[in-house]
């Protein structure tokens, strides 16, 4: 089986997933796996799909079908990861501001983790005004990796961004 990633964005309405599956199935192939979301009006996603090589083709053209409904990439997938990393998780919760995504994804690429998901959002603060960010990252970590040197990054951090961020 051919892995294929496909990412999809349009204006929001209802059926788009719909239209996607059809597809999928119409053309021999399985979702395996997708996050789905509509922010501000667009629905977008990224839909893990596996086909068998011979209809991969097909597939992909029959994607392309969707123009004027969905703007559709399809990408091939890679082998799933060494054995040798591990997962970590970290959160971050403070109040929002500019550039918290930057510096916290600059100091996960110096230390070469790979972000496998990642969600944030803002929301108003309850008692204080405001607002809040908190984001949810979950990563790998590559066994060459100096986990000492990446947990005192991530403290320097906490003081120049004024955000907690606990990883475990």
């Amino acid at each position: 089986m051919t892995t294929l990633i496909l990412t999809v964005a349009g204006s929001d309405r209802p059926g788009l997933v719909a239209a996607v599956a059809d597809i999928v199935d119409a053309h021999g192939g399985n979702w395996e796996s997708s996050q789905l979301a509509e922010l501000a009006g667009v629905f977008a996603g990224v839909i893990q799909v596996s086909v068998a090589p011979e209809r991969e083709n097909e597939l992909q053209e029959a994607l392309r079908t969707l123009v004027g409904l969905l703007t559709v990439s399809v990408h091939t997938g890679a082998d799933a990861q060494a054995a040798a990393e591990q997962p970590i998780t970290l959160q971050v919760l403070g109040n929002d501001r500019p550039g918290i995504v930057r510096e916290v994804s600059a100091v996960l690429r110096a230390h070469e983790l790979s972000i496998q998901d990642m969600t944030t959002e803002t929301r108003d603060a309850a008692m204080a005004g405001g607002r809040l960010f908190e984001a949810s990252v979950a990563a790998t970590v590559p066994a060459s990796a100096d986990l000492a040197a990446l947990r005192a990054d991530l403290e320097r951090l906490t003081a120049e961004l004024q955000v907690d961020i606990t990883l475990e």
